[in-house]
């Protein structure tokens, strides 16, 4: 079962994350941050883990707290739920269209931390939903996950397109990375032995 939960409270936000990378693509999320919930809603279902993610965080100040500890708590728990990483196809990469929109991700689940984005937004806002946010979520995520990730536009004009293929794009390549590698026989997927 490769399933972990993550519970994480400050003085700024309450988090409680939940995911198991073998589900259906079920989603049960509450963070207070409409566009949020629908990004992490496309995580769940295209990437077909189970994630169920509750938030109350310091809305009355913004909304970078809530998105920023989403991201570490559920980058925590993949990371939980990966245990040794034996037998994982460990790299994936994907393009991701959403209409005039196409962007590139690519994986290594390294325990080696780092991420490259290169996307940037026309506007400031999606709705009530800070376009810089965006990249918040998946700088806490790649840390706390342990993943090399490198996020590319390559082009796109609605920020909406923009940020839904990016999440979308995520959860695909995520899905390849983590998905069970047969031939792997239950081996760490490096010649270190471990990851």
């Amino acid at each position: 079962m490769r399933n972990a939960s993550i519970s994480r409270r400050t003085a700024e936000t309450d988090v409680s994350v939940s995911i198991d990378l073998d589900g259906t693509g079920k989603a049960a999320i509450t963070t207070g941050v409409g566009f949020l919930d629908h990004m992490l809603e496309l995580f769940a279902r295209h990437g077909l883990f189970d994630v169920e993610i509750k938030c109350e965080g310091d809305l009355h100040v913004d909304q970078h707290h809530t998105t920023e500890d989403i991201g570490i708590a559920l980058g925590q728990a993949v990371a939980k739920a990966l245990g040794d990483k034996r037998g994982i196809a460990r790299y994936a990469d994907i393009h991701m269209p959403m209409d005039e929109t196409l962007s590139r991700l690519a994986i290594d689940i390294s325990g080696r931390p780092f991420l490259v984005f290169r996307t940037s937004f026309r506007v400031e806002k999606i709705g009530q939903f800070d376009t810089e946010l965006v990249r918040e979520f998946f700088q806490a995520f790649a840390m706390n996950a342990g993943i090399t990730l490198h996020v590319e536009t390559l082009y796109g004009d609605n920020a909406h397109h923009i940020a839904e293929s990016l999440f979308k794009g995520l959860a695909r390549a995520l899905r390849k990375a983590v998905a069970i590698d047969p031939r792997e026989e239950g081996r760490v997927p490096s010649t270190k032995g471990s990851l």
